[in-house]
C-alpha cells in the first residue's frame, strides 16, 4: 500500500507540475521553503539545542494559532526543544515570529526521500500532528524511527468523512501507527473510530482554537481605532475571510447599509493573499470607493471600503468591528472560524455554508451568540442589527459570543496531559 501510494503521489506531483509551476509564476506560490519541501534540511534547523525534540505539524495559521498555547506548556515543562513545521507560507511566517525561524521549517512532501531527512537530524520522541493530517510515509517513517505519534485537537468533517470511508481499509494501516488521537468532539471521536482509528486510543480533549489568546495588536490597529474615532466614522463591518463570489454579495449588502450609516467603513479581507488584486479589480469595476491598506496614508475612511491585503493583521482588526461576517459561508465552501471575532466579543454574522465549522456555529446559535443568514436576508440582518432601537440585541449577541469562548476552555491542559503520558519520564525539568 505505502508502494503503490508513494508512485501515486510521485506521478501526481511530476504530472502537476505545469501547475505548480504556473502557480509559481503568476501568483508566487510554492516559491517559498521549495527545498525544504524536498527533502533540503535548513541550517538553521542545525543550531538548535541538543535537547530531545517533538516535531509539531500545523498545516496554516488557523493550526498554528490554535497549537500556540500546547506548544508554550511543552516547552516550559516537557524539558524537550519543539520544532515546527507548516504548510502554507502564512503559517511559516507566523509560526517563525512565535517560535523562531531556528525551530520552524516547510513540511515535506510525504516521500520517503523528503522526509528521511529530517527524521535523522531531528530524532524526535514524539510527532504531533495538528488537526488531521494523515501522510502515510510520513507516518510509518516516524513510527520506524520510534517516535511516539499523536493527532491533536482531531477533527473529521463531513466532506473529509465520505472520502476517508471508500479508502477505510487502506486508510486503517495508516491510523495504525498512530499512539493516541485526540478528538475535538465526542462525534469526530466516533469519526475517527469509523474511518479506522483503534477505539482504545481514541480520546476526547476539546478544542484548542477556544484557548487561543487574543495576540498584541499590530501598530495598524491602534492607528485605524484612532483614525476611526478623530472622524466620527462608523459603524465598522469587518469581513474578514471571504472567497470567490462572496464580496459582490457584501458589496451589495454594504452598498444598501451605506444610504442608512454614511460614515460607515466596511473592513474587507479576502482569504487568500492571492486574491488581492483580483478584488481591488472588483471594487474598482464597481466604482466602490476603497483604499487598499498596503496604500493607506491616513485618508479619510468614512463611507469607503478598506481593503484588507496585508497577512497577520485580521484577527486585530476584529476587535475595531461593531459587527463581523466570517466568510466561506454565503458560497459552497463550509465556511471559516468565528471564533476570532468571538474573542473580541463582537456580533458575528455568517452564511448558511458552515459545515466545516458546524460543531462551534450549533453551539453558538443554541446560545443565540451568532446570527446566520442568506444572501438575499443578509442586507435586511445589517440594517435590523443597527437600528436605534436593536442596538441592546447587537451587543447581547457579542457579549455572548465571548462567553461561549471563556465557557469552552480547558482542551490546552488536557491534551498537555495525555501527551506527557506518552513521553518517557525525564529526569529534572527545562525549557527548550
Amino acid at each position: 500500500m505505502y508502494f503503490l501510494w508513494s508512485v501515486a503521489l510521485a506521478l501526481g506531483l511530476i504530472l502537476g507540475l505545469p501547475y505548480w509551476l504556473y502557480q509559481m509564476l503568476r501568483h508566487g506560490k510554492y516559491r517559498q521553503g521549495l527545498g525544504e519541501r524536498l527533502g533540503c534540511v535548513p541550517d538553521r534547523l542545525r543550531v538548535g539545542s541538543n535537547l530531545p525534540v517533538i516535531w509539531v505539524h500545523a498545516v496554516s495559521v488557523g493550526e498554528v494559532i490554535a497549537v500556540t498555547g500546547l506548544i508554550e506548556q511543552l516547552r516550559a515543562h516537557s524539558g524537550r526543544r519543539i520544532v515546527v513545521s507548516t504548510t502554507t507560507d502564512t503559517g511559516q511566517k507566523l509560526a517563525r515570529q512565535k517560535f523562531g525561524p531556528e525551530n520552524v521549517f516547510y513540511f515535506p512532501v510525504d516521500l520517503p526521500f523528503a522526509v528521511q531527512p529530517y527524521l535523522a537530524l531531528l530524532r524526535p520522541e514524539m510527532m504531533v500532528i495538528a488537526e488531521t493530517e494523515f501522510w502515510p510515509n510520513t507516518l510509518r517513517a516516524g513510527k520506524r524511527a520510534e517516535a511516539k505519534i499523536a493527532v491533536v485537537n482531531a477533527r473529521i468533517s463531513d466532506k473529509s468523512l465520505n472520502g476517508y470511508i471508500r479508502f477505510e481499509r487502506l486508510l486503517s494501516q495508516v491510523l495504525n501507527e498512530i499512539d493516541l488521537f485526540l478528538a475535538q468532539t465526542a462525534e469526530d471521536a466516533l469519526r475517527l473510530k469509523q474511518i479506522g482509528a483503534p477505539e482504545e486510543r481514541i480520546q476526547v480533549s476539546g478544542n484548542l482554537k477556544f484557548d487561543a489568546e487574543l495576540p498584541e495588536p499590530p501598530e495598524i490597529a491602534h492607528t485605524l481605532k484612532d483614525q476611526i474615532a478623530r472622524e466620527g466614522a462608523g459603524p465598522v463591518l469587518v469581513c474578514g475571510s471571504t472567497v470567490e463570489g462572496e464580496e459582490p454579495l457584501l458589496l451589495g449588502a454594504y452598498s444598501n447599509f451605506l444610504v442608512a450609516h454614511p460614515r460607515s467603513v466596511m473592513i474587507l479581507a479576502p482569504r487568500h493573499p492571492e486574491r488581492f488584486a483580483e478584488v481591488a479589480e472588483l471594487l474598482q469595476r464597481l466604482s466602490v470607493a476603497f483604499i487598499r491598506r498596503s496604500l493607506w496614508n491616513g485618508e479619510s475612511l468614512a463611507g469607503k471600503v478598506l481593503l484588507l491585503d496585508s497577512i497577520g493583521e485580521l484577527t486585530s482588526l476584529y476587535g475595531l468591528a461593531d459587527a463581523a461576517f466570517v466568510g466561506g459561508s454565503l458560497v459552497a465552501r463550509g465556511g471559516h472560524n468565528i471564533l476570532e471575532p468571538a474573542r473580541h466579543g463582537v456580533p458575528i454574522i455568517v452564511g448558511n455554508h458552515t459545515e466545516n465549522f458546524r460543531d462551534i456555529v450549533g453551539l453558538f446559535e443554541s446560545r443565540d451568540a451568532v446570527r446566520v443568514v442568506g444572501p438575499a436576508e443578509l442586507p435586511l440582518l445589517l440594517m435590523h442589527l443597527f437600528e436605534k432601537e436593536n442596538e441592546q440585541e447587537r451587543k447581547g449577541i457579542g457579549a455572548r459570543a465571548a462567553e461561549t469562548v471563556r465557557s469552552q476552555r480547558g482542551a490546552t491542559a488536557r491534551t498537555l496531559e495525555a501527551l506527557e503520558h506518552l513521553l518517557p519520564a525525564r529526569r529534572g525539568g527545562a525549557s527548550a
